[in-house]
């Protein structure tokens, strides 16, 4: 069921724990399919059947079966020093931050420690963890194994179910709230961008200095440039003014082009001074008096964009709500046997 790497073992560093792992998760199954047996001994039915089936079977365990709680205890006396060892090696080491933080973490073993019919089904968490460390450090790999895969895939279901359902929650919740009227680009405004607009204005100054030094370079800006010289040159030779200037005999052509990269050069040139001389003071100078007086057009739009906003969450939800692990099992149907 489990493919077992001795290689693996031979390279650990940790081959005494991991030994320890194994020999813990012997006693545990021991301890566990006994547990199992002695408390189907207890009933009636179980007890007639054997007795049977093999009647001196019968008479040899029922006072084990009396005194179950006494050979318990060993493998409880068994368990707590293997738990106190790792504790103490936990606090050696200092693989965490208090003493202390160890049996919290681990309380499952101290609970399932407790001879109680009800608590020493914690004793299976303790199963667990052990082919959980034997696992991570890949001396048994248990993926390929039917009972991991089954798991697995229902682990799987349980938490996309839960997921989908908190988020479409969280989703109706924003549209509730949009539906009711909530000033959300008003909130953002004062909250999220207010607070923070001497940052914003620094950096969209920094962003638009760099993009004018990227234009004025020769190699960077080269693509910029041949774009504002073929807008600019269609532009000048569309214009009916300019295009007069190619009646005048010889010297026509000559100063249609002379004329067009002039103004090329001067448009470069006047973006490269737009950007490079906007700073921060100016950003917010044209913030504080540009921004915030908005016409009841401005607002209708404000609607329409929020309507946006509720049909893009509608999607959403659709989207989320789509159950993938149906796709999965009928693809795949033995995935979850």
């Amino acid at each position: 069921m489990f493919k077992f790497s001795y290689t693996r073992l031979k390279q650990s560093h940790e081959g005494p724990w991991i030994a320890l792992d194994l020999v813990m998760l012997g006693l545990l199954l021991i301890n566990l399919l006994w547990i199992v047996f002695d408390s189907l001994f207890a009933t009636q039915f179980i007890q007639q059947t054997l007795q049977s089936i093999y009647p001196p079977f019968v008479e040899i365990y029922l006072p084990v079966h009396q005194n179950f709680i006494l050979i318990d205890l060993v493998f409880v006396a068994v368990f707590l020093s293997e738990f106190c060892l790792r504790w103490f090696v936990a606090v050696k080491r200092k693989e965490y931050m208090r003493w202390y933080f160890f049996p919290f973490i681990h309380c499952y073993d101290l609970i399932g420690c407790i001879p109680l019919g009800g608590l020493r089904i914690f004793r299976f968490l303790r199963l667990f963890s052990i082919l959980y460390r034997l696992q991570k450090h890949q001396i048994i790999d248990m993926r390929e194994s039917a009972p991991y895969r089954f798991i697995a895939f229902y682990y799987e279901v349980l938490v996309e179910e839960l997921s989908d359902r908190i988020v479409i929650k969280v989703i109706n919740d924003a549209q509730k709230d949009i539906s009711a009227g909530s000033p959300l680009l008003e909130d953002i405004s004062r909250n999220v961008i207010a607070t923070r607009l001497p940052i914003l204005s620094q950096w969209i100054a920094s962003v638009m200095v760099h993009v004018g030094e990227s234009i004025q370079n020769n190699e960077q800006g080269q693509s910029l440039r041949n774009h504002v010289q073929s807008s600019v040159g269609k532009a000048v030779r569309n214009n009916s003014q300019v295009s007069t200037l190619r009646l005048v005999p010889v010297l026509g052509g000559s100063i249609e082009k002379t004329l067009e990269r002039a103004v090329t050069d001067i448009v470069t040139q006047s973006i490269v001074n737009l950007l490079t001389d906007l700073t921060a003071d100016k950003i917010d100078d044209f913030v504080s008096h540009g921004l915030g007086r908005f016409s009841v057009e401005d607002n209708q739009l404000d609607q329409e964009m929020l309507m946006v906003v509720n049909e893009c969450l509608d999607l959403v939800k659709k989207h989320v709500g789509h159950q993938r692990w149906k796709s999965a099992f009928e693809t795949s149907p033995t995935s979850a046997e």
